[in-house]
């Protein structure tokens, strides 16, 4: 092999090795465009994980006496007072006083609490879990492990060895047009059998080919020279097709990073801006992480038509819930999470204000998944230790808000919805009443998925017989 091909190889590898990276490898070529989709019909789905697992007792409280009575007496010292919390006005629940940013939501119809989901094969009884082998479908594998039950609540399976995300194959199934678009990393949500998700930066950073310039070649000239090498044929199957990736991302770096790399200072997004205004600095940056990532999808939307494409599925996420210690601080209502609650719900309210600005509220829904809940009963760190089934929100102008979805667990330690059996195990780590999937397939069938294809992407489902849906959406 000449000298010149090494050196065009190592030259190919090395400028498109971090742009093809950020864009996930296999997964470019889904960007592109498609010409027979049109904008009309746009709909959005935006995955919001909390990492670490979310106190979703705590999060969504019961109001009514009876019930808070039973919450009180077993929360002790992290137990939300029923003065403090955000009523959900015409139901029995409130949530944590650090969520008031929501109250607008919920008082335009636009917010819903799902109770107890998590994964499951199938329905199954306590008494039916218990007497499960533990070879058994019917017990997920590795309850209460962090890494475990993140990939089963991003790939609704109840297997950890599931390398698909239920995000990445309802992209492929349903034919939205581009991958999963990540602004949190690459996680396992928008991985499928031909594709990784599309990573972005935070706003204003650069997206595109990096490490070109120096103080001789000005970038424009190396990027032509980097454009002619990729158009080459190379001679071997597998650097033609890598050829074809880096291409591939050239273009869609070149449609996007000016759309990525906008802040609020730069007043392009005067509506966006506005509604993420009390999440934005005096120099015009983003004051909190969630708040940036939001903020990124919220433009991303906004410029769906330089996006491409007339179905959207977004994934963002937010660590710090592995609250074994420190939850409460001086009082119930202070503390990690308080401070954790506080930043999802702020920018939440800020992206659904922008969405409504926008006038694309009912045509987007973010909805919320977390590792597992937290148990009911509190552990002597004024925390909570790894649980199964949890509560989420679902947020968005086509969601059945204004009411809650789903059953509630019996508040008994040892009760009915209480996996533990004898005292010593007795702490409250619900077993959820709906699965995984019937919350994927709800979402999914909003976007337009049919029967048949949410078999495909979610195997599971017909475990479930009738009860596909949850209800939760219109």
């Amino acid at each position: 092999m000449s000298s010149t091909h090494l050196h065009r190889r190592k030259l190919l590898q090395f400028a498109g090795g971090s742009l093809a990276a950020a864009l996930g490898a296999g997964g470019v070529s889904l960007v592109m465009p498609r010409p027979a989709q049109a904008q009309s019909g746009y709909k959005a789905l935006v995955c919001l994980f909390l990492y670490g697992g979310n106190d979703g007792t705590n999060m969504v409280v019961p109001n009514d006496v009876s019930r808070h009575n039973q919450y009180q007496s077993v929360r002790g010292a992290l137990a939300l007072p029923r003065s403090s919390l955000v009523s959900l006005v015409g139901t029995d629940f409130g949530l944590h006083p650090a969520m008031s940013a929501l109250a607008p939501a919920w008082a335009a119809g636009s917010l819903a609490p799902v109770f107890n989901v998590g994964p499951l094969y199938a329905p199954v009884s306590k008494s039916e879990l218990r007497n499960a082998a533990a070879s058994s479908p019917l017990v997920p594998d590795s309850l209460f492990s962090h890494s475990d039950q993140q990939v089963l609540w991003e790939t609704a399976t109840t297997s950890s060895l599931e390398r698909t995300g239920w995000g990445g194959r309802a992209a492929n199934t349903l034919g939205v047009g581009s991958p999963v678009i990540s602004v949190g990393g690459n996680g396992r949500f928008g991985l499928s059998s031909l594709s990784a998700p599309l990573v972005l930066p935070a706003p204003g950073s650069t997206f595109g080919l990096e490490g070109l310039g120096d103080p001789w070649t000005p970038v424009a000239q190396r990027k032509a020279a980097l454009e002619v090498l990729y158009n080459q044929a190379q001679g071997n199957t597998l650097t033609d097709v890598y050829a074809q990736r880096q291409r591939e991302a050239m273009t869609v770096a070149s449609r996007l990073s000016s759309l990525v790399k906008v802040l609020p200072k730069d007043g392009v997004a005067a509506a966006i801006d506005a509604a993420f205004a009390p999440l934005t600095s005096a120099k015009g940056g983003l004051t909190t992480h969630l708040g940036a990532q939001l903020y990124q999808i919220a433009k991303l939307i906004d410029g769906r038509v330089t996006v491409q494409g007339n179905r959207h599925i977004f994934f963002a996420q937010m660590g710090g819930f592995d609250t074994h210690g420190n939850q409460v601080s001086t009082s119930s209502q202070t503390g990690d999470h308080a401070l954790l609650l506080k930043e999802l719900a702020d920018a939440m309210a800020c992206f659904q204000a922008a969405m409504v600005a926008l006038g694309l509220s009912d045509q987007v829904t973010l909805f919320t998944q977390s590792d597992f809940g937290r148990t009911f009963k509190p552990n002597s760190s004024n925390g909570t230790d790894h649980a199964w089934g949890n509560h989420q929100l679902v947020m968005g102008g086509a969601v059945q808000g204004g009411v809650t979805h789903g059953v509630y667990p019996d508040l008994v330690l040892g009760g009915p919805s209480d996996i533990g059996l004898d005292a010593w195990e007795q702490h409250g780590r619900w077993i959820p009443s709906s699965s995984v999937d019937q919350y994927a397939a709800t979402l999914l069938g909003w976007m337009g998925a049919n029967d048949s294809q949410l078999n495909a992407v979610l195997p599971n489902l017909p475990n479930f017989g009738s009860t596909r849906s949850l209800g939760f959406m219109g």
